[in-house]
């Protein structure tokens, strides 16, 4: 049943007002934050409960706090989870289902297209993985439930491109603003890992929605998650400069960690082939692990409370920095769900701890406060696993409230960033999305270079010529101004070269003689185009042969499709590239 007119004509309207004006698209970021918001809340709720549930604690004690957790529900929680998923694993497999694509993912290739289906696929395994103690955070189910919602909104909207893009960041930004009650913190994640790009064109946009998603969950649940500490001393000098030693220590690890991830993967494929049992390997890893400390499970909120003041031993601190770490990388590489963002905090504090003790250690009297380098490590770690330097900056700050430390983590978190992107170039997303066969460093919007292909922008059915034909026949067939080039083909059809027709008409010619086989005057023999090359690898390859045509060819036969000249391609480049910088930075 087709909806009234009126009612069409007011969606039409809506959707006009959506995509012309920026009160529009900050009336639907706040409607995405919102929801947002309510969903953060509703997930950390079924957590929690699970937690209480399954391990016998107080609904107001963290998991990673427990004292201890009872052995059987330490094993057979994470193994029956385990089960679940290697289950939906193997239908998704058979049913050739390809991976999910998270909000990073949708904004640098698909111009922010997200399958909402997906999403809740995805929220309901790492909600389902972080419930039953597995050593993975919730805050890549918030991500991609925020993204995906947003997304949805987006597409019946019927957004541009890059305010699709802009409205994703918006639902995964809100989603950690909401997650931390921290709206700068939310913003600059949108910023800088799901959208890629800083401007005041998006800027309204997405601090609407951080900041709506904040205020929701307070509404819902309260307080949101603070760690409650001492204010710093003032930092000087000398103190900076061991900060930011703090920094690259932690880019160290950071990256240390990363390569690990993909050898930890590689083993348990190698040790458990089925798909079926692996994560049922891994659950049984993670009781064993749970037994000698409960610090492994879950995220790790709980943990970092407890060691934020708690004295311990740097035997005991290097201890716990490698079973987190190795928990975290094991729980996703043997299947289950969720992202090592609040992980890698907790890591963080206690290399920040660990740190701490060295230099005093070595240097007493530099008076090095170790709050300062907890803190500073917390962010410093999260920049090098996560990214976003501002973005862990400003969630230091957010949460602990205490501004004296803002210089000193911006400094280390920047020294962290730039080694990593230095010596690895990568975020844990971004390479695990690497390993899978992806480049993306970020956010960034490369999809329309990859949609930008030799076989959108090719002159189709090119004229061809056999290349046993003689010249004379050539010209007979191809006379001046008729074509630039012409595709010479051998007898089975496939590329031989292309025949500039202006040089087939310069020879002389005389009555007896047909000036030989056309083939004789190709150019440019091994050189083609191929239907999925996109438009950068096309004017690499113009520039390469020295080239104003390229035959287009079959990748598997060889045989021609069409013919690409240099100066449309590189006119149709700037086209994109200058629609592209519109849509960031606020263009028409």
């Amino acid at each position: 049943m087709k909806a009234p007119r009126p009612a069409l004509l007011l969606l039409a309207r809506l959707r006009a007002g959506l995509r012309g004006g920026e009160l529009g698209l900050v009336a639907l970021a706040i409607v995405v934050g919102a929801l947002a918001g309510v969903s953060v809340s509703a997930m950390t709720f079924v957590v929690n409960l699970a937690h209480v549930l399954i391990y016998g604690i107080p609904f107001d004690v963290r998991l990673s706090a427990a004292e201890r957790v009872p052995p059987i529900a330490a094993f057979a929680a994470p193994m029956l989870a385990g089960l679940l998923l290697g289950a939906v694993d193997v239908r998704r497999a058979r049913l050739k289902r390809p991976p999910a694509v998270d909000p990073i993912e949708a904004n640098a290739l698909r111009g922010g297209r997200m399958s909402l289906a997906d999403s809740l696929l995805v929220t309901a395994q790492t909600v389902t993985s972080n419930g039953c103690g597995a050593s993975v955070g919730l805050e890549a189910a918030y991500a991609q439930i925020g993204g995906g919602l947003a997304s949805r909104l987006g597409v019946n909207g019927r957004l541009r491109r890059q305010d699709l893009r802009m409205l994703v960041g918006c639902g995964a930004g809100g989603a950690i603003a909401a997650a931390f009650g921290a709206p700068l913190t939310g913003a600059f994640y949108a910023f800088e890992l799901i959208i890629g790009v800083y401007s005041l064109a998006i800027a309204g946009p997405v601090f609407a929605a951080t900041l709506a998603a904040a205020l929701t969950t307070k509404a819902i649940g309260g307080a949101p998650y603070v760690i409650n500490v001492a204010d710093v001393p003032p930092l000087t000098f000398p103190h900076y400069g061991a900060l930011i030693g703090l920094g690259l220590v932690a880019a160290g690890l950071g990256v240390g960690a990363m390569r690990a991830a993909a050898l930890i993967e590689r083993a348990f494929r190698f040790v458990v082939p089925s798909r079926l049992l692996r994560p049922v390997a891994g659950g049984f890893l993670l009781g064993a692990l749970a037994l000698y400390t409960p610090q492994i499970l879950g995220a790790g909120h709980g943990a970092l409370e407890l060691d934020f003041y708690w004295p311990l031993s740097a035997v005991d601190l290097a201890i716990l920095i490698v079973l987190k770490l190795f928990a975290s990388m094991a729980s996703l590489a043997c299947g289950f769900r969720g992202g090592l963002f609040f992980a890698s905090l907790f890591v963080g504090s206690l290399l920040g701890k660990l740190y701490a003790a060295g230099v005093t250690a070595a240097f007493p009297s530099l008076g090095l406060d170790p709050v300062a380098c907890i803190l500073v490590g917390m962010g410093a770690l999260s920049t090098a696993i996560v990214g976003g330097p501002l973005t862990m900056t400003f969630l230091v700050l957010e949460s602990t409230s205490n501004l004296g430390i803002a210089g000193g983590a911006l400094a280390a978190s920047i020294a962290t960033s730039l080694t990593v992107r230095a010596t690895f170039g990568y975020s844990f997303t971004t390479w695990r999305l690497h390993l899978r066969g992806e480049t993306i460093r970020g956010g960034q919007d490369v999809g329309w270079l990859r949609d930008l292909t030799a076989g959108k922008m090719m002159i189709p059915s090119p004229p061809v010529f056999p290349a046993d034909g003689s010249v004379r026949a050539f010209r007979e067939a191809h006379p001046l101004g008729s074509a630039n080039v012409v595709v010479a083909v051998g007898e089975d059809g496939r590329y031989r070269g292309l025949v500039p027709v202006a040089e087939a008409h310069s020879r002389t010619l005389t009555e007896d003689d047909d000036g030989g086989p056309a083939g004789l005057l190709v150019h440019l023999p091994a050189t083609t185009l191929h239907p999925d090359d996109d438009i950068r690898t096309a004017l690499d390859l113009f520039g390469a042969a020295q080239a104003d045509t390229l035959a287009v060819t079959e990748r598997e036969t060889d045989k021609p499709l069409g013919t690409l000249g240099e100066a449309f391609a590189a006119r149709r480049y700037a086209q994109e590239t200058d629609g592209a910088m519109k849509g960031v930075l606020g263009g028409g």
